[in-house]
């Protein structure tokens, strides 16, 4: 079974230098709820995505697949 992706942020996360580690101490998270989210297996809730894009410093919108269609 295919695993859709939903959101960025795994690539998010590279592209800024951070580790899932470090995003969930900074949360207060579980790493392995972090690693879902990364991975896609789980989705966030719309206030954890707010809460990331607060750490990370980026707009929400780009933790998101884009949903664009060309």
């Amino acid at each position: 079974m295919k695993v859709i992706q939903y959101n960025r942020i795994k690539a998010v996360l590279a592209e800024k230098g951070k580790s899932s580690k470090e995003l969930a101490e900074t949360m207060g998270l579980a790493e392995q709820t972090i690693s879902r989210w990364c991975t896609n297996k789980r989705q966030p809730p719309v206030e954890k995505l707010y809460e990331i894009s607060k750490i990370l410093k980026i707009d929400i919108r780009d933790l998101l697949v884009s949903t664009h269609w060309k």
